[in-house]
């Protein structure tokens, strides 16, 4: 999946065995380029930190991206 899949703003592919390991990247990839300055993904990890504030809204979109992920070819 890419970041813009999970909802960000750029195409920085995450290629991992499990939906969750993806989310994990995506969250690693949001902080690690906001920390180096990039203000496109500010509002992409503003989000993903709300989401784990918000466990009920942020269930349906974990769902969701684990569906996503699941629909996705294998390689």
């Amino acid at each position: 999946m890419t970041c813009s899949q999970l909802g960000g703003p750029c195409d920085h592919p995450h290629s991992r065995t499990t939906a969750d390991d993806v989310i994990n990247a995506q969250d690693q990839h949001l902080r690690q380029v906001v920390a180096a300055g990039d203000t496109e993904h500010i509002e992409a990890l503003d989000q993903m930190k709300g989401r784990w504030r918000r466990p009920i809204s942020g269930m349906k979109w974990y769902r969701q991206a684990k569906r996503d992920f699941a629909a996705l070819p294998e390689d």
